[in-house]
C-alpha cells in the first residue's frame, strides 16, 4: 500500500547485475591512487582539430590510447591470478569502456570492449567508440542475459568470479582493463572510488582549471581528476607507480594528438 508522498517501483532487473558486480568486486584487495593530470595541451589539440575539421576527437579515445601504451611499457599491471594460483599476463590490452548512450529515453553508460588497443591507432579507437555510440543494439539485454539475471543471487555472482578463476574467459567477455567515468555526469573536478573486478581500472573524474607554475610563471591549466585502481594481490606499489608515471607522460604530452595537426 502506497502512502501519500511515496512512489514505489519494482527493482529494475538489469540493476541486479550491478549489485552482483559490486558485491563480488568488493572482496578484492585493491589500492586506489588519486592523481591529477594536466590535460591543457590535449584539450587544445582536440579543440584545434575540431575547429579545422568540424569533427570532435573523442577524449575517451585519447585516454584509452595513452592507457594501452602505458600498459605496453609496464605490462605487470595487467596481471591476473587464476584458480591454480598462477599469474596470467596478457599481451593484448582489451579496454572495457563506458559509452554514454540514450536507451528508452534515459542516458546511461554502456560497456564496450576495445580489443588490442595497444596495437591500434588513435583514429581507429576513436572511430569504434563513435560507431558504438550510434549502434541501436548497444546496451540492450539479450534473451540469455535477461534469463541469467533471473537466477538466484549466489548463482548469478559466479560469473563475476571469472577474473579470479578463469582470467582467459574474463578477457574474452569483458576485456583486461577498464575505464569508467563519472566526469560525464557533471562539470568540475572530483574523484570516484569504487571496487573493481579488473587488475587495473581508471575512473575518470571531472576537469578543473587550477594555477600551475610553468617556466617560472603561474598560469591557469586544466587538470583531470583520475583514480587509478590496481589489484594489490598481484601488483606491488612500485610497478603501479611506474605505470602511473608513464601514463602521466603520455597524457600530459598529448601523445597521439600531435599527429592530428598534419591532417
Amino acid at each position: 500500500m502506497t502512502e501519500r508522498g511515496e512512489t514505489i517501483e519494482p527493482f529494475p532487473l538489469q540493476r541486479r547485475g550491478t549489485v552482483d558486480y559490486m558485491r563480488t568486486a568488493g572482496r578484492r584487495s585493491v589500492v586506489h591512487g588519486l592523481v591529477e593530470l594536466d590535460v591543457t595541451e590535449a584539450r587544445r589539440y582536440i579543440h584545434d582539430y575540431e575547429e579545422r575539421t568540424g569533427t570532435r576527437r573523442s577524449f575517451t579515445a585519447f585516454l584509452v590510447f595513452c592507457l594501452a601504451r602505458a600498459i605496453d611499457d609496464h605490462p605487470r599491471v595487467q596481471t591476473y591470478r587464476d584458480w591454480r594460483g598462477r599469474l596470467v599476463r596478457f599481451e593484448d590490452v582489451d579496454v572495457n569502456v563506458l559509452i554514454e548512450r540514450e536507451i528508452d529515453g534515459e542516458r546511461i553508460g554502456v560497456p564496450h570492449v576495445l580489443r588490442a588497443a595497444n596495437r591500434r591507432s588513435l583514429e581507429s579507437i576513436h572511430d569504434e567508440i563513435r560507431a558504438a555510440q550510434t549502434d541501436p543494439n548497444a546496451g540492450r539485454q539479450r534473451g540469455l542475459s535477461v534469463a541469467g539475471l533471473r537466477l538466484p543471487g549466489p548463482v548469478r555472482r559466479l560469473f563475476w568470479r571469472l577474473p579470479r578463476t578463469f582470467p582467459r574467459r574474463w578477457k574474452r567477455v569483458a576485456g583486461t582493463v577498464a575505464v569508467t567515468s563519472i566526469g560525464m555526469f557533471g562539470p568540475g573536478g572530483g574523484w570516484g572510488i569504487s571496487p573493481t573486478n579488473y587488475a587495473l581500472q581508471l575512473t575518470v573524474g571531472g576537469i578543473e582549471r587550477k594555477p600551475r607554475l610553468v617556466e617560472g610563471e603561474v598560469v591557469a591549466r586544466e587538470f583531470l581528476s583520475l583514480t587509478v585502481t590496481v589489484d594489490h594481490d598481484v601488483v606491488d606499489g612500485a610497478p603501479a607507480a611506474r605505470f602511473v608515471g608513464r601514463l602521466r607522460e603520455l597524457v600530459e604530452s598529448a601523445h597521439g594528438l600531435e599527429s592530428d595537426l598534419e591532417t
